[in-house]
């Protein structure tokens, strides 16, 4: 039993690549910002070489970039990225999902369902102004989408499609991102078709409910041309 505890539990390395990641994608280090070693030594408590490996890691994700011999910095946003990043998330989501409405049983349906009550109940709670931040809408979002493809029947499929929902979930934080009563019905509309196998109806759909959100991102005018 120890010994399966202790294989839980994260390396010192990877605890403080998680926590770099999540403070990037949730715009606690900015966009543009450089990732000076000893300002990261003192924020993360953490080595010099173990530093550069997370750094290097994150760079070979998109989220970082080496700047030669300056070093690194959070990866800027732009339009052409996040226009970029959508039509990729849309192509990946859309294969995933078309194999899911085919071959998802009903445990695959519980998942939907429990997905979308939790991100429901939290849309519900901002649209009537009882609660402002966007984190547990964030998580629920990602969930609920994830539930969504978790029948596409390949774990390599599901890996890219969180990575590159992370990278696209970085302009949503950066934007404000909940657009209000368009995205619940989006997702409304997205779980009945789910359930109901509507194949064409649910791609469709889904289509518009990510180029909605470019839109809305894009509407705030915080991104660079």
């Amino acid at each position: 039993m120890s010994d399966l505890n202790e294989a839980a539990i994260p390396t010192v390395g990877e605890a403080t690549y998680l926590r770099m990641r999540e403070d990037i994608i949730a715009c606690r280090l900015a966009p543009g910002h450089k990732l000076r070693l000893d300002a990261l030594r003192e924020r993360y408590d953490v080595g010099v070489s173990t530093l550069r490996e997370i750094l290097n890691r994150l760079a070979s994700e998109s989220l970082v970039v080496a700047e030669g011999q300056k070093g690194f910095a959070v990866a800027p946003v732009t339009v052409q990225d996040l226009r970029e990043i959508a039509d990729l998330r849309l192509l990946l989501e859309s294969h995933a999902l078309g194999l899911s409405l085919a071959g998802g049983d009903l445990e695959w349906e519980g998942r939907i369902v429990a997905a979308h009550h939790k991100l429901a109940a939290t849309e519900k709670r901002l649209l009537a102004g009882q609660e402002r931040h966007t984190v547990n809408w964030v998580r629920y979002d990602f969930a609920f989408h994830n539930a969504l493809i978790s029948a596409c029947g390949s774990q390599v499929l599901l890996d890219l499609h969180a990575a590159i929902f992370d990278r696209f979930l970085r302009y949503h934080t950066l934007a404000v991102s909940f657009r209000g009563a368009g995205v619940v019905e989006d997702h409304r509309a997205l779980f009945d078709m789910a359930l109901n196998r509507d194949v064409q109806g649910a791609l469709a759909m889904l289509a518009r409910h990510v180029n909605s959100g470019v839109e809305h991102v894009l509407s705030t005018g915080k991104l660079a041309p």
